[in-house]
């Protein structure tokens, strides 16, 4: 049987308050919404013995900041009992971006809505629900509800019990900078409100222009950066990992809130998801926690307590090893699948390759695959604009480096990928492979395209997906 919080837990847990008193609530749901993500994601594991580099976050037009409120975000609970809502794209808008497929949607269906939710009202309009009932985070960008119509420019998803981050396939994962959801790392209310001495996960921190960097603009496990990235002129990529040094004396600090935010940043650091206009590091914080270093009037006293945590704060650059949330030791994974089966997408008649076919197969991204519908014969259907394969600089293959393609399909449905040299020399032809069939190669040079083609099955319904992954030599 399930196991329903009860009415003392609500004085516990506050910001569940409305969903508890409409329906019995699943306690494992909960612990997925309020503690969300792998044992051994990196926003919950620590580095021992780290190494920084020396570079120190400039003074910019503000103080520092620990932020709730417009440049933040709401994280919200859904489940099984939750309506559906379909979101349109906001006025002006050729459609509701799917930043996975990288293309404008008419409307995007969420199956589980919570009805309390409340975008943040900056112009960002961050807001992330957790729908505990499909194990899925959905993130918005410029999320707006005018007269009971939800509208927004971009949509993107990720499971709830993942690892927080993007991957090189399944690059844009939330409507961050980084490619992850608003929620990611942010001080939870439920955070907040307990006694404990410390976060338990590594904090969510954007950087002023002038102390981001633009070459790189990310690093792992970042998977994309702000579009003013170019214009940054500091030295800590998005991505990074950035800590206070242990030696850093927590006796400086008198702020009761941001006591508890240095001894995390001692252990588990802060990743930079994002750059803002002028305030040197922000520090997210969910809406509605109340935590306000202001709330009587400008509080000079931590705002000088701030900039020295800025002066202490330093960039990772390495680490001796890694703890995960359980105790043990781990090695952060790099190694990732590479291949989307996002289009575009052509259909093969006679010599032809027609774009928009109605015989072709979708892309879904919820299932990260091709699909088709039922068709008395095989749709042939290629990509060969490239995007199939990873954009992400640090998980670009190398050449040399070995691959191992694997199909996943159903209903019959097969799998090919066909790289080329500079000089249009095929080089790697995987030909048709069907579910579970795999071909391992070497990657046969740095300057290389690539088309990926899938073929229907005959009769009810396909579906064509696959993974390439880089092997051990």
């Amino acid at each position: 049987m399930m196991k329903a919080f009860h009415k003392t837990s609500l004085l516990v847990l506050p910001w569940l308050a409305y969903v508890a008193f409409n329906h019995t609530v699943n306690a494992a749901d909960v612990a997925l919404y309020s503690k969300p993500f792998a044992v051994n994601s990196l926003w919950k594991s620590r580095p021992v013995s780290p190494s920084f580099s020396d570079f120190v976050i400039p003074t910019s037009k503000y103080n520092p900041n620990i932020h709730e409120g417009i440049l933040s975000s709401g994280c919200f609970f859904a489940d099984e009992t939750s309506g559906p809502v379909t979101v349109k794209p906001n006025p002006g808008q050729k459609g509701v971006y799917d930043a996975d497929a990288e293309t404008n949607q008419p409307k995007i269906e969420i199956p589980h809505w919570p009805a309390d939710l409340v975008p943040a009202s900056g112009g960002d309009g961050h807001a992330d629900i957790y729908d505990t009932a499909s194990g899925v985070i959905h993130s918005f960008w410029k999320l707006r509800n005018t007269n009971g119509e939800w509208t927004a420019n971009l949509y993107a998803w990720s499971p709830i019990d993942g690892t927080g981050w993007a991957d090189p396939a399944h690059y844009y994962q939330g409507a961050r900078a980084v490619g992850i959801g608003a929620c990611a790392g942010i001080i939870r209310k439920n955070e907040f409100a307990s006694s404990d001495p410390i976060y338990p996960h590594a904090l969510a921190m954007s950087l002023a222009l002038n102390g981001a960097a633009s070459n790189p603009g990310y690093v792992y496990p970042a998977t994309s950066a702000d579009v003013y990235a170019p214009k940054n002129t500091g030295q800590i990529p998005e991505g990074a990992l950035v800590m206070l040094p242990e030696s850093f004396d927590v006796s400086k600090i008198k702020t009761p809130e941001l006591i508890k935010i240095v001894n995390t940043l001692k252990v588990y650091g802060a990743y930079i998801v994002d750059t803002n206009d002028g305030t040197p590091f922000i520090i997210y914080v969910e809406n509605g926690s109340g935590l306000n270093l202001h709330k009587n009037g400008y509080n000079y006293k931590a705002a000088n307590e701030l900039h020295l945590i800025r002066q202490s704060l330093r960039m990772v650059t390495s680490a001796k090893s890694w703890v995960d949330a359980s105790g043990n030791p781990f090695i952060p994974e790099k190694n990732f699948n590479i291949l989307s089966m996002r289009g575009p997408w052509c259909v093969y008649q006679r010599t032809a390759c027609i774009q928009n076919s109605p015989t072709a197969g979708k892309f879904d991204t919820w299932k990260q695959a091709v699909i088709f519908g039922p068709t008395s014969t095989e749709v042939v259907q290629s990509n060969p604009s490239g995007r199939s394969l990873t954009q992400v600089t640090w998980a670009k293959p190398k050449m040399g480096e070995k691959y191992k393609i694997t199909a996943k399909t159903t209903g019959g449905g097969k799998l090919r990928l066909i790289i080329k040299d500079k000089k249009y020399k095929t080089r790697v032809d995987t030909y048709d492979l069907s579910d579970g069939q795999s071909r391992t190669f070497a990657w046969p040079a740095d300057d290389v395209t690539s088309n990926v083609v899938v073929t229907s099955g005959i009769g009810a319904g396909s579906s064509v997906s696959g993974t390439l992954i880089r092997i051990d030599q």
